[in-house]
């Protein structure tokens, strides 16, 4: 399905559950969705199932929104409860389009809690309350993380006894029943041979020619470049290997504080939404990443680069991306918008330490280059989930 086919469906109110491959357009299908009700006046409310998908669309979390907070059942009583909170009523029953990104990565149970919130405070027995509904996202990419008390068996396992995992395993899921918008168009990357692996592994379809390829790029641990970031799945190793690299670098460091604006709750639900760090530690020579899209198209969310120095007047950091373009970082807003007003705002400059990060933080990145750890992956799927998902150049190295 091309994106205008997608694009014409969602129009007619219809709930749709939009996907396709990294690289398909989806974000692209999506915001053109929200920039037509915005023009049309009809209130919609983006969310994500994780903070930092959020603040790519000016949204919050979809648990922080409908109010469910990290609960994995409610009673009578706590619906009510959040009936009772007027800013998340008001913004429930105000809202006409409910769109969900990342719903991968949303456990089958939130769904089904976050249907139950809205039918109790719409007082509508329809799926939602009667929302349109826009699921978003790929469930060949990054799973959601369910507690172990939750869920003991393996993530692959019978799951009989513990209940769904995945969102689409829900009730909700079968009550609201979406169309299924594949888009079958590819709009990122050009390499053919890269496309057809990243494709092959999404679908456990590997063959003799994939594995070569994986084969002639995976090094040792002592053989990673040095301008390549790193993609690891636990949190200590990505603090301890950006925190020892910046500690390398001769000279003084630099500090640049975030800043805040809006309720407390909000700033914080953009505060673990945003890549960039609270506190942004610099000195030159440091390997840094841009952690948001530049309006004037000049870098996007994952460009790789190195701080050269500091401008005499601003003290705002020069970087030398790797196409040799220089660009002085100056700070950038996040910002939750609700009906269209903004209720809360952090100000930084749109970058953080780059020799290092989270699988799960590269979602939805365009990474130059990766090295990708998979000594401690939980699973062989998810270990593979992070070249197509994180929008990785052909220039992608892996150990484990």
């Amino acid at each position: 399905m091309k994106q205008t086919q997608a694009l014409a469906l969602m129009k007619t109110g219809m709930s749709v559950f939009l996907t396709g491959q990294p690289g398909s357009g989806k974000t692209h299908t999506v915001n053109r969705y929200i920039a037509a009700l915005r023009q049309a006046k009809i209130p919609v409310a983006y969310t994500a199932s994780t903070g930092i998908a959020a603040t790519h669309g000016n949204g919050i979390t979809i648990h922080a929104w409908s109010g469910i907070g990290v609960n994995s059942s409610l009673s009578r009583r706590d619906l009510d409860r959040i009936a009772a909170n007027r800013r998340v009523a008001s913004r429930i029953e105000k809202s006409r389009v409910l769109i969900i990104d990342e719903i991968s990565m949303l456990p089958a149970y939130a769904l089904d809690l976050v249907d139950a919130v809205c039918r109790h405070v719409r007082k509508n027995p329809a799926p939602f309350g009667g929302l349109q509904v826009i699921l978003v996202g790929d469930f060949f990419q990054l799973p959601p993380v369910v507690r172990r008390e939750a869920n003991d068996a393996s993530l692959f396992g019978d799951m009989a006894e513990t209940g769904p995992v995945f969102a689409y395993g829900s009730a909700a899921w079968r009550d609201l029943s979406p169309t299924v918008c594949y888009l079958s168009e590819q709009h990122r990357q050009s390499d053919r041979e890269f496309l057809d692996l990243l494709s092959a592994i999404r679908r456990n379809d590997c063959a003799q020619p994939h594995r070569a390829i994986l084969d002639r790029r995976t090094i040792a641990r002592d053989e990673f470049p040095a301008d390549c970031t790193r993609l690891f799945t636990h949190n200590a190793a990505v603090d301890e290997i950006n925190g020892r690299e910046l500690r390398k670098l001769p000279g003084d460091a630099k500090r640049f504080p975030m800043h805040a604006t809006g309720p407390e709750v909000f700033v914080n639900t953009l505060k673990r939404g945003c890549l960039s760090p609270e506190q942004l530690v610099l000195k030159e020579g440091a390997v840094v990443m841009f952690t948001k899209n530049d309006p004037g198209l000049r870098f996007v969310n994952g460009t790789l680069g190195e701080v050269i120095s500091f401008d005499d007047e601003t003290g705002n950091p020069m970087i030398r991306m790797r196409s040799g373009k220089m660009i002085v970082a100056e700070p950038t807003k996040w910002k939750i918008d609700e009906n269209g007003k903004e209720r809360a705002s952090i100000t930084q400059l749109p970058l953080r330490l780059a020799w290092a990060m989270t699988v799960h933080k590269s979602q939805g990145m365009s990474l130059d280059a990766a090295v990708i750890d998979l000594s401690r992956a939980s699973n062989t799927a998810k270990a593979t989930w992070p070249s197509p998902d994180c929008g990785v150049s052909p220039g992608f190295t892996c150990w484990g």
